[in-house]
């Protein structure tokens, strides 16, 4: 059954107002480093940006790889019960979500009300994935932001191509990192994924950390291709 058209708004209302406030007083409890939720967290703009990308693409179930302090969990809960989907689905990763992050971000969805379309899921990704491919999970589109390190990036993207649909989205933050730009390459040399150029080009950019200072996108949307290929060894291409 789908939602009428004012509880889906009054739901949308109420994860803004969540979202402002974390944006402004940060969140009630974070761990002891000096500017560490600015320093993890999606800035407000990329999250409104997230948002707006997922209300475009008009997706009914995301899959989101890290949870933290929830400011990008919060504008994907925003996307979704802001159309009038029949069953929007938030599935969140987060394996560190209790120990290293005191709930917080969960805590904040709950308070939003997305504990009703959202499922927090506190097991590596290597096992939380193939839970998800064993339940048949299928999702419009996939969010990573969890480990920087090239062999969890690649992991996550190699079951994301597995999990979001052909021609789904998969978008990253931190994309601007090396580790996390060359996993994304490999996937986009070999396996047809395609960068769209507009839907970040108003958010964050970081300097990249080559000598030459070069400007780069903090978060990057990529499109699957509408059939999967499967290359051969003898076609591989260098990334």
């Amino acid at each position: 059954m789908k939602l009428d058209n004012r509880k889906t708004d009054d739901r949308a209302i109420r994860v803004r107002e969540v979202r402002r406030e974390l944006a402004q007083g940060g969140p009630a409890r974070t761990r002891n480093f000096d500017g560490d939720f600015e320093y993890i967290t999606l800035p407000e703009r990329d999250c409104d940006l997230l948002r707006d990308c997922l209300v475009a693409e008009n997706v009914e179930s995301v899959v989101e790889v890290g949870l933290a302090y929830g400011s990008s969990a919060l504008a994907v809960g925003e996307a979704l019960v802001s159309r009038d989907h029949a069953n929007p689905q938030h599935v969140v990763i987060d394996p560190f979500q209790k120990d290293m992050w005191s709930n917080v971000g969960w805590d904040l969805l709950c308070s939003a009300g997305l504990d009703q379309i959202a499922r927090l899921l506190p097991t590596l990704n290597s096992e939380a994935f193939p839970q998800l491919i064993a339940e048949g999970f299928v999702a419009d589109a996939g969010f990573v932001d969890g480990s920087h390190v090239f062999h969890e990036v690649f992991l996550d993207l190699y079951y994301l191509r597995k999990i979001v649909k052909p021609g789904g989205l998969v978008i990253m933050d931190d994309a601007d990192k090396p580790s996390v730009r060359t996993a994304a390459h490999y996937f986009e040399v070999n396996l047809g994924w395609t960068e769209l150029s507009d839907p970040f080009a108003d958010g964050t950019w970081r300097v990249d950390n080559d000598p030459n200072g070069a400007s780069l996108p903090r978060c990057r949307a990529f499109r699957l291709p509408d059939v999967f290929p499967e290359p051969r060894s003898r076609d591989y291409l260098p990334f």
